[in-house]
């Protein structure tokens, strides 16, 4: 049986890919590292999460062409 999709899924594998990055990394970049998770469609999407997640105070967005990302220093 399929497992369901959450939240937490979505956030500990990007989580996952910035913590072992040694600089910041595109939404492409993050999809290319993730693989093939089927819940990830497009960079955009990855984009979207990580702004949401920037809003928080979680996520550091570089506001280069184009935007990078990395986990906030807490």
């Amino acid at each position: 049986m399929r497992r369901m999709h959450t939240y937490y899924d979505e956030y500990d594998r990007i989580r996952g890919v910035l913590s072992e990055a040694d600089e910041p990394l595109t939404a492409r970049e993050i999809l290319s590292l993730l693989g093939e998770h089927e819940e990830f469609e497009s960079a955009h999407q990855i984009a979207t999460v990580l702004g949401r997640w920037a809003e928080r105070g979680e996520i550091e967005v570089l506001r280069e062409s184009p935007y990078r990302y990395r986990l906030r220093n807490t």
